[in-house]
């Protein structure tokens, strides 16, 4: 029954009309331009089709009262103008095949859309033409004239929205604006850099890239040192892989170079910035065990392919996409970020060093209390199950729970090592070792944790996850669409100790759940199973309490803190640390070390300006 209108009589019912251009054109524009960012970046995507090597943007007012697009790239003749402001009209594709695109527009709507919802002026020159104008203003063109230009084209769009003033109520403060428009022109500038940028907002210069020379990835590295930062650089891991014709490329910053919101991770496929939430779940899966709560990576990923495995047709302002593999993609990201991790060993972020400097400068006394990590304690199963993993440890003598645990003995302490040579322990929990060139502070729990952590990782994945199967099984109601769906993962689940089989129409029985986790809400767990897997394609819940679990195991099966140790305990966790993945940081994403130059300890004492 519909409750949303009164009954219709034959004589009144609602006529079928074809909507006049301008409105067609200004719901389009609803769609494409969202705000002065929008089409800054549809704007600067048509001048990077045309072939532009330069690029300069102007913004007045956040791009409210003006947008200037220069560029020099083919032109266009008097005679392409009109055709320009046409709905549908492009030279990207001829349309005999929508997954043949490689270029940044095909959809021919920017053009027409923004002319819709403001005053927009176009000046093109092709080379060997004279230079051409039209103008359309609220939907409405004007004739083609003459005019004077460069080769290439100006673009001016003034008053956006005045033709929707309602939209206006939407947009943001002007400083607001202006950083949504710099942020999308950084993020096109980080895609080619073998073209120019500018962009000037209210008469004042905010960003400048210009054009890199050299072999791609020297180029990609220069321009995203001066877009991301030297730092980002310096502690950001180089990433090249391959898997089902689909290339992997870029920088993923160690993981004790996070940040506070995910501010800084861009993601490109063939060249084009997207905002895809199945790329930046695998982005989230491949930091899954040594990031900090509340904390983001940071990461440049290109992804190229054949234009033929993936699809950029999705959304009409083009930031998703869909390919053909979802999940090869998806692995290919995860896993090279975890092998680049792995491959890091015990490196940590540089920027950790000037941190430790600037703690050392004098400043005023004040008190402060220590904020002190705990971990929850495990479960009882999963105390069983850490003795139980960790008996080849202690039968190793490289680890033992109690006070009077020893590592296993060295009997060189090279200082020319990574890590250096053990000097001393501090307040029983801090070692000093010297390395060639400075000093290495270690936390040994922190440290330590890792260690235990990765061996755990290790022989859970070789002698597969023990289960425990459940006295009463536990029957889980689901809509039939979310049982089929879970039930076509039970192999993969087996996989990791979660058994489920189907019980009646729209219901599951969980047999078997991971001996790890000890109680467990299965119900609970299912269901944020199928949660993941609505928002992003797939699943790693399972996985990540797995690895909770371990990693809680693994606290508490370390070297704690106030335990004294002897300088070949110290140098044998030294030695351990540089072999071992991921030790620069702890289960938790804190740093297990970090470095003071000698020219860093000069300086603190007057040595060195």
């Amino acid at each position: 029954m519909n409750t949303h209108a009164p009954n219709i009589r034959p004589d009144d019912r609602p006529v079928i009309r074809q909507l006049d251009e301008a409105t067609a054109n200004r719901i389009a524009a609803g769609e494409v331009v969202e705000r002065p960012a929008s089409a800054v970046k549809e704007l600067v995507e048509n001048a990077l089709d045309a072939g532009a090597s330069r690029i300069d943007i102007a913004i007045e007012e956040g791009g409210r009262r003006l947008i200037r697009v220069v560029d020099d790239g083919c032109g266009m003749t008097a005679d392409d103008l009109p055709l320009a402001l046409s709905r549908h009209a492009t030279s990207k594709i001829d349309g005999s095949d929508l997954l043949a695109i490689n270029s940044f527009g095909f959809r021919g709507e920017a053009l027409p859309s923004l002319g819709a919802v403001g005053r927009l002026v176009i000046t093109s020159r092709a080379r060997g033409a004279d230079a051409a104008q039209i103008a359309i203003t609220g939907g409405r063109v004007a004739p083609v004239r003459p005019a004077a230009g460069n080769p290439g084209t100006v673009v001016e769009l003034r008053d956006l929205f005045f033709a929707t003033p309602a939209r206006l109520k939407f947009l943001r403060s002007d400083r607001a604006e202006t950083q949504a428009v710099a942020e999308t022109v950084r993020r096109l500038a980080m895609a080619e850099p073998f073209v120019g940028f500018t962009l000037t907002a209210d008469g004042r210069e905010i960003f400048r890239a210009d054009a890199e020379q050299g072999e791609l990835f020297g180029a990609l590295t220069t321009r995203l040192t001066r877009i991301m930062g030297a730092d980002f650089i310096d502690n950001a891991l180089p990433l090249d892989a391959t898997r089902d014709e689909v290339t992997l490329t870029g920088f993923a910053a160690l993981p004790t170079y996070s940040r506070g919101a995910a501010v800084a991770q861009h993601v490109y496929v063939n060249g084009r910035p997207v905002r895809d939430k199945m790329l930046t779940g695998a982005l989230r899966a491949g930091y899954m065990d040594v990031l900090a709560p509340g904390r983001h990576p940071a990461a440049v990923l290109y992804l190229t392919c054949d234009p033929q495995l993936v699809d950029v047709n999705v959304h009409p302002a083009k930031a998703e996409v869909r390919f053909r593999d979802p999940q090869a993609a998806r692995g290919l990201v995860v896993s090279a970020l975890r092998h680049a991790m792995a491959g890091a060993g015990h490196r940590a972020s540089a920027t950790l060093g000037t941190a430790v400097a600037d703690a050392f400068r004098p400043e005023t006394p004040a008190t402060h209390t220590p904020r002190t990590w705990q971990a929850p304690p495990p479960s009882a199963p999963a105390i069983r199950a850490a003795q139980e993993a960790q008996a080849p440890l202690l039968a190793s003598g490289f680890a033992e729970a109690s006070a009077s645990a020893r590592l296993e003995p060295v009997t060189e302490a090279p200082a020319h090592a990574p890590l250096g040579a053990a000097r001393a322990q501090i307040h029983e929990n801090y070692i000093i070792a010297q390395t060639a060139d400075g000093m290495i502070i270690v936390d040994q729990h922190a440290a330590h944790e890792r260690l235990v952590y990765e061996r755990l990782k290790a022989q859970a994945a070789s002698r597969s996850i023990t289960t425990q199967a459940l006295l009463i099984p536990e029957i889980v109601t689901l809509s039939e669409a979310d049982a089929t769906l879970i039930l076509s993962l039970a192999p993969d689940l087996a996989e990791l100790g979660l058994v489920i089989e189907p019980f009646g129409p729209g219901a599951i029985a969980i047999r078997e759940m991971p001996a790890l986790l000890g109680r467990l809400d299965g119900t609970a767990l299912i269901r944020d199973i199928l949660d993941d897997l609505a928002d992003q394609g797939v699943s790693d819940r399972l996985q990540a309490r797995i690895d909770a679990v371990l990693s809680s195991m693994a606290c508490h099966g370390s070297v704690r803190s106030g335990r004294r140790m002897s300088a070949d305990e110290m140098n044998a966790l030294l030695r351990e640390m540089e072999r071992t993945p991921r030790s620069g940081q702890c289960n938790h994403g804190r740093p297990t070390w970090v470095r003071l130059g000698l020219s860093d300890i000069e300086r603190l004492f007057g040595r060195k300006d």
